[in-house]
């Protein structure tokens, strides 16, 4: 390669990383959205990657998708320019770039204009990799215009492979659902009178448990859960009759607040929620004012290897 050459492929690489530098600081409102951190957000345990096809329920959310598919695909000229201008063998580069990926992300964190996760830096590198890959196998042909076509494909070839197994292991790792109970059967009943209420235009007949808060004061509803994973479903309003116009609803875990629902008589309507809990010993339901929860049930969550 002549150095005239070398010196585009510096240049084109120089500005392709301020590219992706600009959009992973400045891009996507994330100087607005800073205006509202407060607090370091991190995530240091990997999970799932966020990569799969497309399907239409994903054409309401094709930006989120859109997002996912570029923490991928906008890494892959790193893994052709880089070895381009350096002879580096597979575990030097990403070793590399991994770690220059870190430090972006950390810089992230630290200036608020983003978060430090450990997922986007695998999706990022794992990008670099199919560049590396891509370039190393399409390089094998001497002819200039092949040489490019070889690479494009097998970067498309490498790629797809990729998402498909992020959705294949997504699937694998998904939480498994099982029957449904009543949170009355994990621990003390709630308070159930007999009675049925209206809710605006809606008469609710309870099904399966009912609990009653007052104006009195917090009216609070322990259960032991063993350390479970569940998926928390609940029903809520304030009725008609009521004297009270607001109220709260406060989901704790092992003295961890991790849910509120502000209830209000207008719109006086019913309401519906689910809330997913890792690991749950203690379940503890406090409602404040005449708010009344109904048909509350849990689905313990689990995964097909723990069966």
């Amino acid at each position: 390669m002549s150095t005239k050459q070398r010196k585009r492929i510096w240049a084109i690489l120089a500005i392709y990383s301020l590219l992706i530098v600009y959009f992973m600081f400045f891009g996507f409102g994330r100087p607005t959205a800073a205006g509202g951190l407060q607090e370091y957000q991190f995530n240091l345990m990997p999970h799932t990657l966020a990569l799969k096809f497309p399907n239409f329920s994903d054409l309401k959310y094709f930006h989120i998708w859109f997002f996912n598919l570029g923490n991928l695909v906008a890494f892959i000229p790193f893994g052709i320019l880089i070895p381009l201008l350096l002879r580096l063998k597979f575990p030097t580069f990403i070793a590399l770039f991994f770690s220059g990926i870190l430090i972006l992300e950390t810089v992230q964190m630290l200036t608020f204009l983003g978060s430090f996760d450990i997922d986007d830096a695998l999706v990022n590198t794992l990008g670099a990799s199919i560049g590396f890959y891509a370039y190393e196998l399409g390089s094998r042909y001497t002819d200039r215009g092949k040489r490019a076509i070889a690479i494009l494909l097998w970067a498309g070839i490498f790629s797809f492979a990729v998402i498909g197994f992020s959705e294949l292991l997504s699937k694998m790792a998904a939480p498994v659902e099982g029957p449904e109970q009543v949170l009355s059967e994990a621990g003390s009943l709630p308070y159930e009178p007999d009675q049925r209420f209206q809710i605006g235009s809606e008469r609710i007949e309870p099904a399966k448990n009912l609990y009653s808060g007052n104006a009195e004061g917090p009216t609070e509803f322990v259960y032991q859960l063993d350390g479970k994973d569940i998926l928390l479903s609940l029903n809520y309003g304030i009725p008609a009759a009521a004297k009270s116009d607001t109220g709260q609803i406060h989901i704790s875990v092992d003295g961890k607040e991790v849910d509120t629902y502000s209830v209000y008589k207008e719109p006086n309507s019913a309401n519906a929620s689910e809330t997913a809990m890792e690991k749950v010993n203690e379940l503890v339901i406090t409602i404040e004012g005449e708010v009344m929860l109904w048909d509350v049930t849990f689905k313990e969550m689990g995964h097909w290897w723990s069966d």
